[in-house]
């Protein structure tokens, strides 16, 4: 279950923040196609000789475009936006918890808690898909990797690729990883709000709990069957109803400042591009460090981006 009032505070103060951010970024990025980067999701692909005779052109692998994970985005974007704009309680949040402390005695408010409690159960278990549709999505996790190294000032990274085993080499790391050491904590000095929403809300053993459907529910509880006595990263036992609305309304609300992030890049480019012969510069940087500068073009009927040819 969505609730505005929830939704609408942690909007306000997530929205500036993203505003600021995104401001800061642009300004003060290592080269002035970083962020185009970003939003036109650019990406290495091993050499494939039989494309290059089929284009009958010199292959490159630097690409830019959806891709898989763009695709994939966009199939898991749909989900959410339907469960989004068809799952809003008339309710506050304040006001719906209210009725369950109503003449616990009575047997009609007990039946009629029980089927409440039902009715949040199930909303629950789809907003858990939904949790692991946004921590767990390829693209979404590139990107944010992606603006922190531009808030940082580091270059672009053209050869992120995220671990699809325990055993893989030559990636950037696994998913966990990535979100709490290279996205979660270096937000620490440079946006404390984003770095304390991240960590309320990703939290490892809750996301193994609904990825390994290893949890019960029991009246307004949660409880999760993967606590382990001396490990210290699983400690949890449980949470209630009301913490997981915590922890679910954080990462709905920083799915739409992504999407927010997007679109707001892409109008920042799309005018500076205007004013600069429809063109924007883009640094490629290699394996080896060896960067070269290729041009993006602005085709303003179509609204989108495209290497320049020669």
């Amino acid at each position: 279950m969505i609730f505005k009032d929830i939704v609408s505070y942690k909007k306000a103060k997530l929205s500036a923040e993203f505003d600021r951010l995104i401001e800061y970024a642009w300004k003060n990025q290592s080269h002035v196609g970083n962020l185009l980067l970003l939003y036109v999701n650019g990406f290495y692909r091993d050499k494939n000789p039989e494309i290059s005779k089929l284009n009958n052109e010199k292959y490159t692998p630097y690409a830019i475009g959806r891709g898989f994970e763009g695709e994939s985005e966009y199939v898991h974007y749909n989900f959410i936006h339907k469960y989004r704009t068809t799952n809003v309680h008339p309710q506050n949040h304040s006001e719906y918890i209210q009725q369950f402390d109503q003449k616990l005695g009575d047997r009609r408010f007990i039946d009629r808690n029980r089927a409440l409690i039902e009715i949040e159960g199930t909303s629950i278990q789809i907003e858990m898909l939904i949790y692991l549709k946004f921590w767990e999505a390829d693209m979404i996790i590139k990107k944010l990797y992606q603006f922190v190294r531009i808030l940082q000032g580091q270059d672009y990274d053209w050869h992120f690729k995220l671990s699809p085993s325990n055993r893989s080499e030559k990636v950037t790391g696994a998913r966990h990883k990535i979100v709490r050491l290279k996205i979660r904590d270096p937000l620490k000095e440079i946006s404390p709000i984003l770095y304390e929403l991240i960590s309320e809300s990703y939290i490892t053993q809750i996301r193994n709990s609904i990825a390994h459907s290893n949890y019960s529910f029991s009246n307004r509880g949660i409880f999760l069957n993967n606590y382990i006595d001396k490990d210290p990263k699983a400690q949890l036992i449980g949470i209630s109803f009301d913490e997981w609305v915590n922890i679910f309304h954080n990462t709905l609300v920083l799915h739409n400042e992504y999407n927010r992030m997007n679109n707001y890049i892409h109008k920042l480019y799309s005018r500076f591009a205007i004013e600069n012969q429809m063109e924007v510069p883009i640094l490629i940087t290699e394996k080896d460090g060896t960067q070269i500068e290729k041009i993006l073009q602005y085709r303003k009927k179509q609204d989108d981006w495209s290497p320049k040819k020669k």
